[in-house]
């Protein structure tokens, strides 16, 4: 199944799915981006060009009301060296799992200690998220968890800071204003 929907600037990578035909038998899911909406994503996540992405899901009931959304998402872009600017191209090959419950739902309730504050367990289970009305967008879980994937300093193999702007770092170093003061004496 590919996703024909329209890309548009707030979720360029779209695949709603109704939560009502979701039973405890896993809906599997596949989904490919078309062009218009790799250049949207491409524009999104700011990088040069983004050549394909790809998901498959798994999608089934969570604790009667919720949904429970596994899956992988292999994506190929393109960005810009930090160091040289020059483009460097990368490759996101990431599983994932997300837990959706309905607005209000006391699963989606944050835990407290005896004080009120709230209890995160750093190596626990992420709090589910809300959804409301019958629909959970998987298209933009998937655009989501790639994006969370993608490199943010990437560089070209062999390429070092050293080199690049330290030399003119150097040259163009002025004086410190405090440098004046090092001579002032007290009378």
């Amino acid at each position: 199944m590919n996703s024909h929907h329209a890309a548009n600037d707030d979720v360029p990578f779209s695949y709603p799915v109704k939560v009502g035909h979701i039973s405890a038998n896993p809906v599997r899911i596949g989904l490919s981006a078309n062009a218009d909406e790799l250049k949207a994503l491409a524009k999104l996540w700011d990088v040069v060009s983004v050549e394909y992405l790809k998901s498959q899901l798994q999608v089934t009931r969570w604790k009667r009301d919720g949904i429970k959304i596994t899956g992988d998402v292999q994506a190929g872009l393109t960005q810009s060296c930090v160091v040289t600017l020059e483009p460097v191209s990368s490759v996101v090959d990431e599983t994932f799992e997300h837990v959706f419950v309905p607005e209000g739902s006391k699963l989606a309730r944050m835990m407290t200690n005896e004080q009120g504050e709230i209890v995160l367990d750093p190596d626990g289970p992420d709090t589910p998220d809300q959804f409301s009305g019958d629909t959970i967008d998987v298209g933009a879980v998937v655009a989501e968890f790639a994006a969370l994937a993608i490199d943010p300093y990437p560089r070209k193999p062999d390429v070092d800071f050293a080199g690049y702007g330290e030399a003119k770092a150097g040259e163009d170093k002025k004086p410190s204003p405090f440098a004046v003061l090092k001579d002032w004496k007290k009378d």
